[in-house]
């Protein structure tokens, strides 16, 4: 029996990671040195290492998922990009400017709607025309969207029927307890997900190409995986803020609605994780994908909210969270649509295209009120 081959000096050098994923928090940390962008080209480059920044990081979040398995790899993967979504309010609202205090309320509904009608949606077609029909395990599903149900409505449409505070403001108590509260159901999903009801949340396809097929993640990878992602993670935080004026300025200067600012950052974040649900839908492992998009859904509100409730409470601000009436509509529908679709422990494409029509329903009334 021959010996196999030892690793190459490259590959010993970056720990078997990909160089480009090394390469893009460093330049995104070293550009910092160049502050807040001013015109086209420096606005384009630091847009550039911020996505970079953003693959990097949810590249090493997934071979970290590798190494530590399921459920918790879809747990690390949402966690991560729920990090970068907060550190890019947190740091728009930092900077100050107009109507900041609509922004997590645009970017927690552009989020829901992203994972839940978006994400789920083409990822139902994506699978189903390959597989025709995916089953998956209904318990964690059922009990993710209950979740997330409870958490749209307490953050997103009581505030428009409390009599405390003007109409879709929350009182400084009122914000406490709601911020409180997310993060308990939260902490609850993420203990339920990975202690309590793991094989909730898990289910094996014989046919599926899933993680088991891959070769080991070694545990010098994955400490070289995890130290890049807390590097990357730091690059998109600080570059987002040198970034987020532009953002601004660019919507105003097209024209468009705030709201578009809200969409914008939810589906930078988003993307990165919508192209690995993807990959895992074509791979027959709907369920990685549904974890995927219910978890990110999830800590989003239950995180961004207890996060921007500190900021909003520390710097005196103000946080409008009520949507309006069609924003009420429109999450209703997606609730509703979801726990139908969702309900049976299989799908196909019928319930992906549904689920697009009502995505694309959000967007242009967003674009066109």
């Amino acid at each position: 029996m021959t010996a196999s081959a030892p690793p190459a000096p490259a590959a010993r050098l970056t720990f078997g990671l990909p160089l480009w994923t090394l390469i893009g928090p460093v330049l995104g940390i070293a550009a910092l040195a160049l502050g807040k962008p001013d015109g086209f080209a420096p606005t384009t480059i630091i847009a550039l290492l911020l996505g970079a920044a953003v693959m990097a990081a949810v590249y090493h979040a997934e071979i970290i998922a590798h190494y530590v398995g399921e459920p918790f790899g879809t747990l690390i993967l949402a966690l991560a990009v729920t990090v970068i979504e907060v550190s890019l309010i947190v740091s728009i609202m930092l900077a100050g400017g107009e109507d900041t205090e609509l922004l997590a309320r645009d970017t927690l509904i552009a989020t829901i709607m992203i994972t839940i009608n978006g994400i789920i949606g083409i990822c139902l077609i994506a699978g189903g025309r390959r597989h025709l029909e995916q089953a998956y395990t209904q318990a964690g599903v059922s009990t993710g969207l209950a979740m997330l149900a409870t958490l749209a409505v307490l953050t997103l449409v009581l505030p428009r029927f409390t009599t405390s505070a003007p109409e879709a403001y929350y009182t400084e108590t009122q914000l406490v307890f709601v911020a409180a509260v997310s993060l308990i159901v939260y902490i609850t999903f993420v203990v339920a997900q990975t202690i309590r009801h793991r094989d909730h949340f898990i289910h094996h396809i014989e046919d599926a190409d899933d993680h088991a097929h891959e070769e080991p993640v070694s545990r010098p990878k994955a400490a070289a995986a995890a130290a890049m992602l807390l590097a990357a993670l730091v690059a998109v935080v600080l570059l987002a803020k040198n970034l987020s004026p532009a953002i601004e300025a660019g919507v105003q200067a097209a024209g468009a609605p705030k709201a578009v600012v809200g969409i914008i950052i939810a589906a930078l974040v988003l993307a990165p994780e919508g192209f690995s649900a993807l990959r895992a839908a074509k791979a027959n492992r709907v369920q990685t994908s549904l974890n995927l998009a219910i978890g990110s859904a999830l800590a989003s509100i239950g995180l961004t909210i207890p996060a921007v409730a500190m900021v909003a409470l520390a710097l005196g601000l103000d946080l409008e969270l009520g949507l309006s009436m069609g924003g009420i509509v429109l999450l209703a529908l997606t609730l509703l649509v979801a726990s139908l679709t969702l309900g049976q422990g299989r799908t196909t494409v019928v319930p992906g295209v549904i689920h697009l029509v009502i995505f694309a329903t959000y967007l242009f009334t967003t674009i066109v009120p």
